[in-house]
């Protein structure tokens, strides 16, 4: 049991979360036995006592609208997430899909009950430590390795959202496919993003084989926005994975996401046994106070939670509300950033495979020494990763920055709540189509080198059977009585930490409605230069961050952040959608 008591700022008790482990044993039909840990639940939101009506926020109005249909016929937030998750695999290809994984936090407004399911990828069990290594051991070009076979892994977001429906769904499992399979025969208009993001990726890389065949015409030229897309091969794989999810694992689909990844250049190593050994996993998320909040997020193998919380509460010892969008603020910000990625990239990974002092990283004591390092006059000359307790050293990281990644939010007419990231790593994944989907190059999301120039093992290396780390950063934020006050997420690779983490600091600390928080400036401080969006960032603030030694670089990303989010104001929900992206949030 596990008690939050603040003298000063009373928080409710947290008395338990049910969590479970599936056992790679079981058989794929119920997920088998599971493994029970300690409980934890939030004092629960009656449900009797919700009248604040239903809202999503995702990247596509056609992906909002397939949400609220579904809930309309009485379907619950799960249900609304696989109809989301399937219309944005197709009108939002170049970001997520059946072909790719996901995380997912859960809130019931029943029971109080929140949980993490894990639905990320997994290498096959032939991968290798050198995979990603040319003849000289040398890292391979980026777009060679994403768009070879060896890139995919076991996709795991079919596998999540089937267990999330056996829990919590309310509509017949085929029901919340229906609205994308209907899209895809009568057909969409491509939107300006894809259709954009088709065009350039000529400046990148040749345009995989996938993207050409759905993308472009027969004279090679990308369809231009507004044309009118139509996909019924995508339509049928629904159908049929709304029969029965295991066609994904055991069927004709896995067959050919087999042979896919066999063909040229660099075939992969997945096996039909790696697709039916794949089992999604239901866990207890992290969840931290900041102020008289508290956060749950996602814990490894994604790095989001622990990197976005770590910022927070290093920030913790700051008055932020007092600095709103000043020098200040943003400095502190920046510094935290700092410390935070460090951290992250020393010692997260697959907590399967390596040890992740999670409560060590998180420990308040540990985040006020780190900010100690924080002048608030002047940058600190190096960050430098922490020793925190639990940890060993580890090597110095050598991960590619991550893209291709989208999130929703989901309140239904309970007040349960849906956050989910989900993926398929790169632009349109591999690039490699099968059944009408883009399959996922999740495995460049490990280190290609599995050891650094001194030769210690690096934490997110490549091993058979190893989810890649992420940074994907679902969160849901609980007020100080326990009750549902916000969610929130966002793509972006690594620098979803930074995108959700400003956007927490926006409506906690600065006051800000979802829209004015997700739309502040994207400031990324991964490394020196601290990438700065072009554009959006006030000048004179600039010019007072540079005079306290900061050095920026204009970064315009590939991806970029797609914040969505959901508040609970006393004016009802509230909603936020990237205005980098298409999408919107809606209420009924």
């Amino acid at each position: 049991m596990f008690n939050i008591k603040d003298n000063k700022k009373p928080l409710r008790k947290i008395i338990s979360l049910a969590t479970c482990l599936v056992l790679a044993s079981c058989a794929p039909v119920d997920y088998g036995p599971t493994i029970a840990h300690p409980n934890r639940q939030f004092e629960a939101t009656p449900t009797l006592s919700w009248n604040h009506g239903a809202m999503i926020s995702a990247a596509n109005p056609l992906a909002v609208e397939a949400g609220l249909e579904i809930l309309r016929a009485g379907g619950s937030a799960i249900d609304a997430a696989i109809a989301v998750q399937t219309t944005l695999g197709l009108v939002e290809a170049q970001s997520s899909g059946i072909g790719g994984g996901a995380f997912l936090i859960y809130y019931d407004a029943h029971n109080g009950n929140v949980t993490a399911y894990d639905g990320r990828e997994v290498a096959p069990m032939g991968a290798t430590p050198n995979m990603f290594l040319d003849e000289n051991g040398r890292p391979l070009d980026f777009f060679t390795a994403a768009k070879s076979g060896r890139s995919t892994g076991t996709p795991g977001v079919i596998a999540m959202l089937h267990m999330a429906h056996q829990e919590h769904g309310k509509l017949p499992w085929a029901d919340s496919f229906k609205p994308a399979a209907k899209i895809a025969r009568d057909g969409w208009p491509l939107t300006a993003r894809m259709a954009g993001l088709a065009s350039e990726m000529r400046n990148w890389t040749e345009p995989g084989a996938g993207v050409k065949a759905y993308l472009y015409d027969a004279a090679g030229n990308p369809y231009p926005a507004g044309y009118v897309m139509k996909n019924p091969e995508y339509a049928r794989s629904l159908d049929d994975i709304g029969r029965d999810y295991r066609v994904m694992y055991d069927g004709r689909i896995a067959q050919d996401i087999v042979a896919e990844t066999h063909k040229a250049p660099l075939a992969g190593t997945l096996t039909m046994q790696d697709m039916r050994a794949y089992r999604p996993l239901k866990k207890e998320p992290i969840c931290r106070t900041y102020r008289v909040h508290l956060l749950c997020g996602m814990g490894p193998p994604s790095s989001g939670g622990i990197g976005t919380m770590s910022i927070l509460r290093m920030l913790e010892n700051f008055d932020m509300a007092a600095n709103r969008n000043t020098a200040l603020g943003w400095h502190l910000f920046i510094e935290a950033q700092r410390l935070a990625y460090i951290d992250r990239d020393t010692y997260v990974a697959d907590d399967r495979f390596v040890n992740v002092p999670v409560d060590g990283l998180l420990d308040a004591d540990y985040l006020k020494a780190r900010a100690a390092l924080i002048s608030p006059t002047s940058i600190m000359a190096k960050a430098e990763a922490g020793n925190p307790r639990g940890a060993r050293r580890r090597g110095e990281d050598a991960t590619n920055l991550e893209t291709g990644t989208t999130h929703f939010v989901i309140v239904d007419n309970k007040g349960n709540v849906v956050s989910m990231t989900t993926t398929v790593e790169n632009i349109f994944g591999s690039q490699r189509m099968v059944d009408g989907f883009f399959i996922n190059n999740q495995l460049t999301d490990f280190s290609f080198a599995p050891v650094d120039t001194l030769g210690r093992p690096i934490v997110n290396a490549i091993a058979p059977g190893k989810k890649p780390r992420s940074s994907m950063s679902p969160t849901i934020v609980f007020d100080e009585h326990g009750k549902f006050e916000l969610a929130v997420g966002s793509p972006g690779g690594n620098a979803i930490i930074a995108y959700v983490a400003k956007a927490l600091i926006g409506m906690l600390d600065w006051g800000l409605t979802p829209q004015e928080a997700v739309g502040l400036p994207n400031v990324i401080a991964r490394r020196v230069p601290t990438s700065l969006e072009a554009g959006r960032f006030d000048p004179a603030t600039q010019a007072s961050l540079e005079a306290m030694g900061h050095r920026f670089k204009s970064d315009r990303d590939s991806e970029g952040s797609g914040l969505h989010a959901v508040q609970l104001t006393p004016n009802g929900l509230v909603g936020g959608a990237d205005p980098r992206r298409e999408g919107k949030a809606q209420g009924q």
